[in-house]
């Protein structure tokens, strides 16, 4: 029997820099970012990214964590667990991860993340997460000064996207452009749940609506559930966005049009590696900070 599809996959990937000799490095370090629907490894050396995986998060934290930095370390040049001199762990499953010294929260490392993604004149990250939304602010070095966090409900996050990809039967990388295939912008769903946005969505569709459609008024849903988050807290320029949701164009144009900011983007970096990008930098912080004081 052939097997039904999942539309809520997503491509796996690693990167390895390449003409990079980690054997050179004073200091390797690793950032693991264990969420409720991915998980991410980092290994930097000397502060610069050198290898990441991005995988889909297990049935739990640990295997997680080791499924992803051993996939990681893969065509690294003989690059070891035992090679890296300190590995921080941040996000959902932060406290479940066994080779880290450290657990740091995802709000500190996404700031700092960012300030390496997108440089030192990014004061506001957007952070939309699996199971929930994070507004913060920081200064020019990443460090975070305020932030506001929504975890109340799944609707307007990566699981509510999940949700919506399995009921319509739409690849969850498909929803964001196929969001924008209609004449004209919908009304916005009205639920904020997303028990309920699953009922009304196939309510909507009972009344003739397109999928295309009711997939534009979820978006936009979504998009000014986060809007109503970020105005909360203020906006102040450069305003970045981070995590697996930073690639639904779905949601991140709508939010750009409702706040008239356009968000800063980067070719270099993973957006969705933030985190993980945060953590490596914070394990080699602290790891000169034990090399000085003879820890």
């Amino acid at each position: 029997m052939a097997q039904s599809k999942d539309f809520r996959d997503w491509d796996q990937y690693r990167w390895t820099a390449p003409d990079t000799d980690w054997r050179k490095a004073s200091i390797v370090s690793c950032g693991i970012d264990i969420g409720s629907i991915s998980t991410q490894a980092v290994i930097m050396v000397d502060g610069q990214l050198y290898a990441y995986s991005n995988m889909r998060t297990g049935s739990n934290s640990p295997d997680s964590a080791d499924k992803a930095l051993s996939w990681a370390l893969e065509d690294t040049d003989g690059l070891s667990q035992d090679d890296i001199q300190y590995i921080v762990g941040t996000g959902y499953g932060r406290i479940n991860i066994p080779m880290a010294q450290r657990a740091i929260t995802e709000i500190a490392c996404h700031a700092l993340g960012a300030n390496f993604i997108y440089g030192p004149s990014v004061r506001t990250i957007l952070d939309v997460g699996g199971q929930d939304v994070k507004v913060i602010q920081c200064d020019e070095k990443g460090k975070v000064i305020n932030f506001l966090m929504n975890d109340k409900c799944a609707a307007g996050t990566g699981r509510g996207m999940e949700v919506m990809a399995d009921l319509l039967s739409v690849p969850l990388v498909e929803i964001g452009q196929k969001s924008f295939e209609v004449d004209e912008e919908p009304e916005p769903v009205s639920s904020t749940c997303v028990v309920f946005g699953k009922s009304e969505a196939l309510s909507l569709l009972r009344k003739g609506w397109s999928i295309e459609k009711v997939l534009a008024a979820y978006c936009r849903a979504m998009a000014n559930r986060i809007v109503e988050l970020i105005e909360r807290l203020g906006v102040q320029r450069e305003f970045a966005i981070t995590g697996g949701q930073s690639k639904n164009i779905g949601v991140v144009k709508r939010i750009e049009m409702l706040l008239n900011i356009e968000a800063v983007k980067t070719e270099k970096y993973d957006p969705q590696i933030a985190g993980g990008i945060g953590a490596a930098l914070f394990a080699r912080a602290l790891f000169e900070k034990s090399r000085k004081s003879g820890g």
